[in-house]
């Protein structure tokens, strides 16, 4: 959001308003007759193509100024604010500094370079010059709301205490605007008051119904809440006025995902995947979808995403895990086996030892479908320092001994699984039992 011009007017209005009326403190008046006359024509010459939109002339003329003028706090400002509209920031940050420099009681320059160090991503000294506006004494009240707004929209995401009480403070001196309660709202929900956030969502709405963005940040906290049926009405809605908006796509999703709705959430991505490549190449959003697919036992679409997202993260064993399970239900076990093992050697990678061992037990199963026991007995001996057994680890490691002629193992194994499995796994219960008995006749 661009910094209007405080000190640019017309020279003279209609009515015989001096322009000296309209300067910040400590400024020299073009009216001021102890002015050189050509200087004074030039200054309101590039101030007359400020106000006209002729932002590339007025700098040059600035410049011009400028260099004859460092101390002159109206000139550096005009020369900062022509040549951000130019986006000539080097330029516009000198000269802002220099109306600083050359009158610290000026609020206007401090807010712009505050304001375009926050654009370039410069936040320590945006977060700077903007509290220095906010502070400077005698500053315009409306100034000093916008300098506290952008402190807080500064902070937001990032800390959000800091940036409720800079909101406070915008509010002490400027009246409450529809984004204040929105932004209200989102600092809420990253404090980890979803029901406090929800009450300042939904007064959002009752003062901008249609905002897509208090939709999806009220959705989202009803999710939170658990409050699926209120979550999806909202979405719903929200997306008969707002069809394919991403905010409300990607809260939706969850919502409709949770109410087992895959059917219903795996369009609208579809749909918003090629119309919007922002959101076709958000790998979060992309993962979300080819779990849904999976969901519908359409492991050839999830497969194609998981792929597509290792190239994009090749380093994270999760996305391998679940490219690797997805290649599992397609059959492809070579292909499987190989990228699970991956995965599995990417133990210092993983969160916990947990997900390492599940890994660890999807690459067993990969490797014995691929007829490789060893490397399926390597793989259930690695999870077995990490996990207790379960049915299907003891069946898989039954029948990679028996692969391999280990029969003595095979048999204790065997049993094993019997006892875990207790009638849940009837068919490979089924398998054991007559394994064990041919087993025992080759004593």
């Amino acid at each position: 959001m661009r910094l209007r011009v405080a000190v640019i007017v017309l020279v003279v209005m209609a009515a015989g308003v001096g322009f000296a009326q309209q300067l910040p403190p400590g400024t020299q008046s073009v009216d001021d007759h102890s002015a050189d006359d050509a200087v004074r024509q030039q200054i309101v010459d590039a101030e007359s193509s400020l106000e006209h939109g002729d932002y590339a002339g007025a700098e040059l003329k600035l410049k011009v100024l400028a260099a004859g003028h460092a101390k002159d706090v109206r000139v550096q400002y005009d020369l900062g604010f022509a040549a951000d509209h130019n986006n000539d920031e080097s330029v516009a940050a000198t000269a802002y500094a220099a109306a600083i420099a050359a009158d610290g009681t000026v609020a206007e320059p401090k807010l712009a370079l505050g304001l375009m160090e926050a654009r370039e991503g410069k936040t320590t000294q945006a977060h700077d010059d903007l509290l220095a506006a906010a502070n400077t004494a005698g500053a315009a009240a409306e100034l000093k709301g916008r300098a506290w707004r952008a402190l807080a929209n500064l902070d937001d995401g990032e800390n959000p205490i800091t940036a409720q009480s800079e909101l406070l403070e915008a509010l002490k001196v400027t009246p409450e605007t529809p984004a204040d309660v929105l932004l209200g709202a989102e600092l809420a929900e990253q404090m980890g008051e979803p029901a406090l956030a929800e009450g300042a969502y939904r007064r959002a709405l009752t003062e901008t119904p249609d905002d897509a963005e208090a939709t999806a940040g009220l959705a989202h906290v009803l999710m939170q809440q658990k409050k699926l049926d209120e979550a999806d009405k909202v979405v719903t809605a929200g997306l008969a006025q707002h069809p394919g908006d991403p905010r409300l796509v990607a809260q939706a999703v969850p919502v409709y995902a949770a109410e087992n709705k895959a059917g219903v959430a795996i369009p609208l991505m579809e749909s918003l995947r090629k119309s919007d490549a922002k959101f076709a190449a958000n790998a979060e959003m992309t993962r979300v979808l080819a779990h849904l697919y999976e969901t519908q036992n359409d492991e050839a679409h999830a497969e194609v995403l998981y792929a597509g997202l290792v190239v994009g993260a090749p380093s994270d064993p999760t996305l391998l895990d679940d490219l690797g399970s997805a290649q599992v239900r397609l059959g492809q076990y070579a292909q499987a086996e190989s990228t699970l093992a991956k995965a599995f050697a990417m133990r210092k990678e993983f969160d916990d030892d947990d997900a390492w061992g599940a890994t660890a037990e999807h690459l067993a199963f990969a490797a014995s479908k691929n007829n490789d026991p060893k490397t399926a007995l390597q793989a259930l001996t690695a999870r077995a320092t990490v996990l207790p057994n379960s049915a299907s680890s003891l069946f898989l490691e039954a029948i990679s001994h028996d692969s391999l002629h280990q029969r003595k193992e095979a048999e204790m194994a065997y049993k094993a699984f019997l006892v875990a499995a207790n009638g849940k796994f009837p068919d490979q219960e089924f398998q054991a039992k007559h394994r064990l008995v041919a087993l025992e006749g080759e004593k």
